[in-house]
Formats: structure tokens, C-alpha cells, sequence
């Protein structure tokens, strides 16, 4: 099980996401990011343009064109690490998928008006994530009746959605969206029940770095003391079946996942 987990790097080339923003908005910063990332040992590279952090401002195709581009296009020259696009507009994923990515990562799971036609044209990976609400919205009061039911009945939906548009199901990978649109208490069920996502026989992606609910758990640490709890909960989703995990500490992961596989060898 274990051996098969990839790590991936999160490299927000934002001026604003909640953990790292501006760290890597300039594009040789970026770059020095991902280097150091590659040294550590990081599996995919996730690179992102927009900041899905609660309420945070939207931006324009142009701008997220201009900063992540520039940024795929030095990397693909550099490594050979796969390299993951991180947005939900059509016009990105074409140009980002043209200039080497070779995985969408979308927090709309293909919902963007065009993005599901697209991504049935690029024929690359595609991580449908499910976010209750949007970015603006989603943590004014999320609901649900059963919080992993409701994602796994959402997860149906756009696996028929993506298989409708000639999206194979082989391309699909299934992230619930820990922090997308869900209470401190939904996080932890989904935590607790991670295993049910397994049912669909798809890849699993869990993306629980230095998120809010790390905080809490940890009597409101602050972003930086976020590590050991963040890959503890990396850790345990892997257990549980978590077949990439999405950090933003490579080498803290890297090492508890070393230590997981020569114990589970």
C-alpha cells in the first residue's frame, strides 16, 4: 500500500494563499522552491496560481496565465518530476498542460463552465476535489447529512460526468477536500473514515498540510508549528488509503513515510 504513495509539493505561486503566500509569487523564488522540493524528494510538483484560501480574491485568467506559465516552463527544462497544474479555468489547464504539466488539480472538480470539455481534450491525470460551496462561501456554514455519504454521492456524479465527456477512469484520482466547504468535526469524520473512498477502486488524494483543522487539533498553533501535526495526519491517511498526499513540508513527509514503509515492508 505504502509503497505506491507519491508525495506532493505544493508550490503556490500566489501572493496571498493562507500558508505560504508571496514565499513563491516570484518566479525565481518559485523556482528555488521546486528545486528544493526535488532535493527532498518530492514526487509532483503542484503549482498554482490562485489562492483558494477562505475568501480569498479571485484572478483573472491573465494573471494566473502569467504566473504559473513562466514557472512550468522553466521547471519542465530543469527536472523530470511530473508537474501538476493547480486550477479550474479552461484557458490555465490548456496552457499549462501545453507547456508540460501533465495533471490537473481542480478544487471544482471540472464544474467551471468548459473544463470538463477540456480536460477530456488534454488527456492528462485529473484530481476531482469536492468543495462544498466556493471560495468565497464555503466556511460560512457548511451542512450535510452524512459529510462522507454526501462527498462519495458528489465523487459519483462527477465520475459520470467525467466518463460521459470521454474522460476514462483511469485518468481520475478522488480528493474529498479536507477544509473545502466542512466543519473542524467534518474533517475529522473524513479523517476518521478516509477508507470508505476506496470503494470507487480510483486513486485517493489528501491534502491536509498546515490546514485550520491541524490548528485546532493542536489548541490553535500557529501556521509554522503546523509540521509534525500536518504529517501525522498525512501519515494516518496513508494508513488509510491515501495514495498521494499533498504537503507543503516534503522532507518532514518524506521521512515518516520512510520510516511507515520499512515497517509495513
Amino acid at each position: 500500500m505504502t509503497v505506491q504513495t507519491k508525495i506532493m509539493g505544493v508550490l503556490n505561486v500566489t501572493p496571498d494563499s493562507f500558508s505560504d503566500g508571496g514565499q513563491h509569487f516570484n518566479s525565481a523564488d518559485a523556482i528555488q522552491g521546486a528545486q528544493r522540493m526535488i532535493e527532498q524528494g518530492v514526487d509532483i510538483i503542484d503549482v498554482g496560481g490562485e489562492s483558494s484560501r477562505p475568501n480569498a480574491d479571485p484572478v483573472s485568467v491573465v494573471d494566473e496565465i502569467q504566473r504559473v506559465i513562466p514557472v512550468i516552463e522553466t521547471l519542465i527544462k530543469i527536472t523530470n518530476t511530473p508537474i501538476s497544474i493547480d486550477t479550474s479555468k479552461p484557458e490555465v489547464m490548456a496552457q499549462a498542460v501545453k507547456a508540460g504539466a501533465s495533471m490537473i488539480n481542480d478544487i471544482y472538480a471540472l464544474r467551471v463552465e468548459g473544463a470538463l470539455k477540456t480536460a477530456s481534450e488534454l488527456g492528462v491525470n485529473i484530481c476531482l476535489m469536492h468543495m462544498q460551496g466556493s471560495p468565497s462561501n464555503m466556511q460560512n456554514n457548511p451542512v450535510y447529512g452524512d459529510v462522507v455519504d454526501d462527498i462519495k454521492h458528489f465523487f459519483e456524479q462527477r465520475i459520470e460526468a467525467c466518463v460521459g465527456a470521454g474522460i476514462g477512469t483511469e485518468k481520475l484520482i478522488l480528493d474529498p477536500g479536507f477544509g473545502f466547504g466542512k466543519t473542524y468535526e467534518h474533517n475529522l469524520e473524513i479523517l476518521r473514515r478516509f477508507n470508505e473512498f476506496k470503494s470507487f477502486g480510483l486513486p485517493l488524494l489528501a491534502g491536509l498540510s498546515r490546514k485550520r483543522m491541524i490548528a485546532q487539533m493542536l489548541n490553535d498553533r500557529k501556521i509554522k508549528g503546523r509540521v509534525v501535526g500536518s504529517t501525522m495526519a498525512a501519515i494516518i491517511a496513508i494508513q488509510k488509503g491515501a495514495n498521494m498526499v499533498r504537503v507543503h513540508d516534503v522532507l518532514a513527509t518524506k521521512d515518516a513515510l520512510t520510516i511507515l514503509q520499512k515497517v509495513e515492508k
